[in-house]
């Protein structure tokens, strides 16, 4: 079997070095099978979970293109353009391909909402040759004059099922709507809802498709647990999990900002170090909490959804749903931010009677049942109704097998009750 490497996908030098300088050895499947196809000019449909590589696949041929038709952005101009659905996509989007374009020496700049748009006016004035933005910030500033869209050659839609998620399709559509015809364009996305697809019929043309998993499948490596357990617990039974000292560093999801700003005020109270991500933070607050998580100061990250996707974070031990999402599919990104670049993780998730049929749309549509285990809190912890396992909902589709109640380990190492 040939083993893939950058250089032979026809990478330049240039990038191959910055590559190297990163310690990056083999290509994402991802990547080896969508850099020939846009080195080759096409477009491209990249169907992937996050996780996979998808910035270094779309971000190495758009850096290289640049490179191979050298020119100057005109003023409030941008030769690139690259659309992301959140804040923390976009700036995360931005260092990487600084990182792999460092010797380029390219123009960049970062578009987004929850800042002053005046140093965002001032880095566009000269033109650059990479931007990237979330549409709302963007459409704005277009608007008011500060940016133009004539110049772009290269357009990437990142996260486009979060862009319809979040309402933003209507805003990309007028944005596409701005770009010259002749482009390259990609999108990317995790899952392929109606309206994404009328999206790819609009804006790419004859587009290689690239699916490197399918979409509602969760990462193998992942082991996926269940908690039954009433509303009032959750706290209780968080705090109790985080005492052991193998959940190095913990994600846990919530789906309001209101529950997500509890669960970080409960769990600073209770002496774990914690920081918080979702939509009413200001942008300088969440990059704040997220450098602290990513470097240590903070053991544990609650957000939101809407966050969920700018959150890459290496060597993430557990992810908790201390509130299960109404939307099956935000449960495979939220436990994707686990078990990335080969490594193992856990996903456990807390379900009260409330949520039991989110439980089952979400073991619908990964097709597999989420083993329950026991809660491990002393009973007298516990509501009556959690001293013993909960029973699923009436109408819960039947068990397909039966598993021994496990008492749960959070090294992963399971023993019976």
């Amino acid at each position: 079997m040939t083993i893939q490497t950058f250089a032979s996908l026809g990478l330049s030098d240039t990038l191959l070095r910055a590559l190297a300088d990163e310690n990056y050895v083999a290509p994402t499947p991802i990547q080896y099978r969508a850099i020939p196809a846009l080195l080759a000019g096409r477009d491209l449909l990249g169907i992937a979970q996050t996780g996979t590589g998808k910035t270094a696949a779309f971000g190495l041929p758009l850096l290289q293109r640049l490179a191979e038709h050298r020119g100057r952005a005109k003023h409030r101009s941008a030769r690139a353009l690259i659309l992301a659905p959140t804040r923390e996509l976009a700036v995360q989007i931005d260092t990487s391909l600084r990182t792999y374009g460092r010797h380029y020496g390219f123009r960049h700049a970062v578009i987004i909402g929850g800042v002053s748009q005046n140093p965002q006016i001032g880095s566009m004035r000269q033109g650059v040759d990479v931007l990237v933005a979330t549409p709302g910030r963007l459409l704005d500033l277009v608007n008011q004059g500060h940016i133009q869209l004539d110049e772009v050659s290269v357009l990437v839609v990142d996260e486009a099922d979060r862009m319809l998620d979040m309402g933003f399709v209507r805003d990309v559509r007028k944005i596409v709507s701005m770009l010259p015809k002749q482009r390259q364009s990609m999108l990317f996305s995790a899952t392929m809802p109606d309206d994404v697809a009328k999206l790819v019929r609009e804006m790419l043309h004859d587009p290689e498709r690239v699916e490197v998993s399918p979409p509602t499948k969760t990462g193998d490596k992942i082991e996926q647990r269940v908690i039954h357990v009433e509303q009032k617990d959750k706290r209780a039974l968080l705090s109790h999990l985080l005492e052991d000292a193998a959940l190095k560093r913990v994600i846990v999801f919530t789906r309001t900002k209101h529950a997500a700003n509890r669960v970080s005020e409960h769990l600073d109270k209770a002496g774990i170090s914690s920081g918080v991500i979702h939509g009413n933070k200001s942008q300088n607050a969440r990059q704040r909490a997220l450098e602290s998580f990513k470097a240590g100061r903070a053991r544990v990250l609650v957000a939101t959804d809407i966050a969920a996707r700018g959150i890459d974070v290496d060597d993430i031990s557990h992810v908790i749903n201390y509130e299960l999402p109404n939307e099956p599919e935000s449960y495979v990104h939220r436990i994707g931010r686990t078990a990335r670049a080969g490594t193992a993780g856990i996903a456990i998730s807390f379900c009260d009677p409330a949520e039991r049929s989110y439980l089952r749309d979400i073991e619908r549509l990964v097709r597999n049942e989420i083993e329950v285990i026991s809660s491990a809190l002393p009973a007298g912890v516990l509501s009556p109704a959690n001293a013993n396992e909960m029973p699923r909902a009436p109408g819960a589709p039947a068990r397909s097998y039966k598993k021994p109640k496990r008492r749960f380990h959070p090294r992963g190492n399971r023993r019976a009750a």
